[in-house]
């Protein structure tokens, strides 16, 4: 069994095993050297050719194409499902008692907690999100009608800080299109609540939506007119510069992703720099992870989309993730390390930093996409020492 998304060279290597390459391809009809173009992703084979490799392994020719699962597969019957099932609404009747505020924000600071910091954070929400995301919905349905001014921004305060988690969970399980839609509930709850750090918070939250649909010119425009507002808001310090820097940094990846590498740079120095220095240790004002350490991260970032594996490289030795409160920021980290490696074609530092990233987010490892390329790619291009391990590595996240 293979992962849908395994590109089809993948499969061929997968299914050929430990038969040699010069002996598939003699029976196949075709050079050894075109068989390693196919099974490199450098070349497509035609049907005819498809069908006689299938043949040889001796399996379906079907099983060598990559395809997706349909749409009605997409949706069975599962828990993460059920996150998107409670999002539309299917939570308790509206005669239910709702739950209180105070309960409700135990729930999810405990909810975010584990989001940031457990290594099967996936498996986690799974289970504790429909539930939580179902109650707030009818606490917020209730809180808006209720008459106790207090407990309604209370309770709207927490749904804003549990719309913002759900936007990163259903980002990164693949569903931009809910992802959105919790993004923009985060803002009407934040805005009802008037809420003015929430509110920025949302917009960050938007910010990274935006960057997950390839809009970086729309998430940059958008975080920048944010930070403004931030910095004319009543939010006290250091929270104010921890969101405005937060929003800073949608900016700099917005730049980074237009490819406008020195202004990326420059607004790195002359924006988020200086408001990590206001804001002083690594906090975690509205689970934005902003601080001194985040900061030298997205140096990296930039170096890294620029093709500067070198200089990200370099910046990377010198830096402690030890202080991050989120344990998803520090893999993050780790895997544009991997990737910088891989651009150097230094497959062995890229095998390295991989495994590390399983040690400590396997779930991460096995749903993030990039990661999942690296993999194929020290299998493709390493030594015959280093694709074992990879090819391992490979199967127990899934891809084979």
């Amino acid at each position: 069994m293979v992962a849908a998304d395994l590109p089809i060279g993948d499969r061929i290597r997968h299914y050929r095993g430990g038969r040699r390459q010069d002996a598939v391809a003699g029976l196949v009809g075709i050079t050894p050297d075109y068989l390693s173009q196919i099974e490199r992703g450098l070349k497509v084979p035609s049907l005819p050719i498809l069908y006689a490799l299938a043949q040889e392994l001796g399996v379906p020719t079907a099983a060598l194409l990559s395809e997706r699962p349909p749409a009605e597969e997409l949706s069975a019957d599962t828990a993460e499902a059920a996150v998107g099932r409670a999002l539309l609404g299917y939570g308790p009747g509206r005669s239910a008692e709702p739950v209180p505020a105070a309960a409700l924000r135990d729930r999810v600071e405990a909810a975010w907690q584990s989001w940031q910091s457990a290594s099967d954070r996936f498996t986690k929400a799974a289970v504790t999100l429909p539930d939580l995301v179902a109650d707030a919905e009818h606490a917020a349905r209730a809180a808006r009608t209720g008459t106790d001014a207090a407990e309604r921004r209370a309770v709207l305060r927490a749904a804003a800080d549990l719309y913002c988690l759900l936007r990163s969970y259903l980002r990164r399980t693949g569903r931009i299109d809910l992802a959105t839609l919790a993004a923009d509930r985060a803002m009407r709850a934040a805005e009802d609540a008037d809420d003015p750090l929430r509110i920025a918070a949302a917009q960050w939250n938007l910010g990274h939506v935006l960057l997950a649909v390839g809009q970086p010119a729309e998430a940059q425009e958008l975080a920048v007119l944010a930070a403004e507002q931030v910095a004319a808001a009543t939010i006290p310090e250091p929270e104010r510069a921890a969101m405005g820097g937060a929003l800073q940094l949608v900016a700099v990846v917005g730049a980074a992703r237009r490819r406008r590498w020195w202004e990326a740079r420059d607004r790195l120095t002359q924006q988020a720099a200086p408001a990590a220095r206001t804001v002083g240790d690594d906090s975690n004002v509205a689970w934005t992870v902003f601080g001194p350490t985040n900061v030298a991260l997205h140096a990296v970032s930039i170096e890294m989309e620029a093709g500067e594996s070198g200089e990200a490289l370099h910046t990377a030795d010198a830096i402690d993730t030890s202080p991050l409160p989120s344990l998803e920021r520090e893999f993050t980290f780790g895997l544009e390390v991997a990737a910088c490696h891989s651009q150097r074609r230094d497959d062995a530092a890229t095998l390295l930093s991989l495994l590390s990233l399983e040690s400590i987010a396997p779930e991460d490892l096995a749903r993030t996409p990039l990661a999942r390329q690296l993999v194929l790619t020290v299998i493709r291009r390493a030594r015959a020492m280093h694709a074992r391990q990879a090819e391992q590595l490979a199967v127990r996240i899934g891809l084979v």
